[in-house]
């Protein structure tokens, strides 16, 4: 068991970080937004624990960094991403489809573009050597994992109170939400919001996690990679992304390991290892053709809440 931690503990840790972030992607479609800004913040979350963990709160070298410390800085990156969120949220969400999607692709740009020309994120470099409160990879579950359970629990109580339901309403028509009193607008920037929060505080748990933090962590590969998990593992319920997380972190991993299994030609060989966008584009194409809600819809809980009824009435 410790051999089997040690070689997986870092992709097990990426699968619940790639969760989190799917949940991220997840918010602002519960009300029918495309938006393709989550990687912006994770930038900016990752870039608020790499500049506080380095200078602020710098620790001797050999030490672990404390935890409440890190906590801290989630907290930090979350209300950060979340004043952002409101700023870019507000002028960006009245914009709809594609015309969102590219918007939003345009600030994760700005955002990249800004921090490899400043001094305090690095410039292209980015910045090394950020502290870590862990001894092992795998430890970082103790973080991550009560993150991801936590978020399920709010997740699962949103979507049946009063502000989940308005959000579903918006997502399945505007106008008819508008008509019986709901605030569109309100709403939309709320829950663009809320996916920036969680999305930066995930980028503060990541820099710690990989080490070293640079420009590379929110581009417009991440957006697509991001969207995989949603629209894959089904964007009507949030376990859908917490499925397509997990999946799709660890598929790149698992396709490496293909190419590595020898007798294959070396041209698929190394498409498996670098292809990685080309396979995710794939997915998505096939899988909003034959899964149009995802592999995980809430008719699969109907479903089996029906039969459970079906067969204890057998029984009785």
């Amino acid at each position: 068991m410790a051999d089997f931690f040690a070689t997986y503990g870092s992709l097990i840790v990426s699968m619940v970080l790639g969760a989190l972030l799917g949940l991220s992607l997840y918010l602002p479609l519960m009300t029918g937004q495309l938006s393709l800004a989550s990687p912006g913040f994770y930038a900016v979350g990752g870039y608020v624990a790499a500049i506080l963990s380095t200078t602020v709160f710098a620790t001797p070298a050999g030490n672990l960094f404390p935890i409440p410390l890190l906590l801290l800085e989630m907290v930090i990156a979350g209300i950060v991403c979340g004043f952002l969120g409101i700023a870019v949220g507000i002028p960006v969400l009245r914009l709809r489809g594609i015309y969102l999607a590219i918007a939003t692709i345009a600030f994760v740009e700005v955002l990249r573009v800004i921090s490899l020309n400043l001094d305090i994120t690095g410039g292209a470099i980015g910045i090394p050597n950020i502290p870590q409160p862990f001894d092992i990879q795998i430890s970082y579950l103790w973080i991550a994992l009560p993150l991801l359970l936590i978020s399920m629990v709010l997740f699962y109580r949103l979507e049946r109170i009063r502000v989940g339901r308005a959000f579903i309403a918006i997502r399945e028509d505007e106008l008819a939400a508008g008509a019986m009193g709901i605030n569109p607008t309100y709403y939309k920037v709320l829950a663009f919001t809320l996916g920036a929060i969680l999305a930066g505080v995930v980028g503060a748990i990541s820099a710690h996690f990989l080490n070293t933090w640079n420009a590379r962590q929110g581009t417009f590969d991440a957006s697509i990679i991001y969207l995989t998990f949603v629209l894959i593992g089904g964007s009507r319920t949030f376990l859908g992304s917490v499925v397509g997380g997990m999946i799709f972190t660890a598929l790149p991993e698992i396709l490496r390991n293909l190419a590595d299994t020898g007798g294959l030609p070396t041209w698929l060989a190394q498409f498996l290892r670098d292809g990685r966008l080309i396979i995710f584009g794939l997915l998505i194409v096939t899988g909003t053709i034959f899964f149009p809600q995802g592999l995980v819809t809430p008719d699969i809980f109907k479903r089996r809440k029906t039969r459970d009824r079906q067969s204890s009435k057998n029984q009785n």
